[in-house]
């Protein structure tokens, strides 16, 4: 990742330790209220049964990624997972999320077949009972496209894309949740309650909270 490397190659980086003995690099620094309020709740929100499952995270957030229109980055090297946000005309709050989802990303690629299994098993149940919203626009976009003709329904490829990013933006929800009160959107492009509760539990079933308030009253 060029723009991560930009920063971690100098002896001299800087970093804040974040919650799971996780890392932020601080050049450039964050607003103290984003980190205070956003970035190290959000953090702290996850559960250590996915903690767990991931390495060593690093973060950095900046105005932009190598110039290009993309919201996150991130990839796997031999000492941490590094995840970069792009900053630029985001909310504090969909930064925190969208640093979320990249580790759902990541999560992911770690899941056991049992788990996998499931998820898949979960989608096309909702398929099956016509629900055509999804949890965000990434995974709405990837369902649109199995949706829309027979040939992509079929395809393997698809399929995963589709289940990789139902399974991210709802393990970022799962967080969600467990960081404060949601408010579950309404309207045909969002998740109706119904299954965005199986997926909830779904989540609970195979990556426990900590213990503490219910996830779902």
């Amino acid at each position: 990742m060029a723009i991560f490397s930009n920063f971690t190659c100098d002896a001299a980086v800087r970093y804040l330790r974040l919650p799971h003995r996780w890392r932020l690099v601080i050049a450039p620094r964050p607003s103290d209220d984003m980190l205070r309020d956003f970035i190290q709740p959000a953090i702290r929100a996850i559960p250590r049964s996915i903690v767990r499952r991931l390495p060593l995270c690093t973060f950095l957030l900046a105005p932009s990624l190598d110039g290009e229109d993309i919201a996150s980055r991130w990839t796997e090297t031999a000492e941490s997972l590094e995840i970069a946000v792009s900053t630029e005309a985001a909310e504090p709050h969909d930064i925190a999320l969208e640093l979320l989802t990249c580790l759902g990303q990541a999560l992911w690629e770690r899941t056991t077949i049992a788990e996998r299994t499931g998820w898949l098993a979960l989608l096309r149940a909702e398929i099956e009972d016509g629900v055509n919203g999804e949890i965000d626009d990434g995974a709405l976009l990837a369902k649109r496209e199995i949706l829309s003709s027979h040939a992509a329904a079929l395809s393997t490829r698809r399929l995963e894309e589709y289940a990789r990013a139902s399974f991210a933006g709802t393990a970022a929800e799962y967080i969600h949740c467990l960081w404060h009160d949601v408010t579950v959107r309404t309207g045909p492009e969002h998740l109706p309650a119904g299954p965005l509760r199986k997926r909830i539990e779904f989540m609970t079933r195979f990556f426990a909270p900590n213990r503490g308030p219910r996830v779902i009253a």
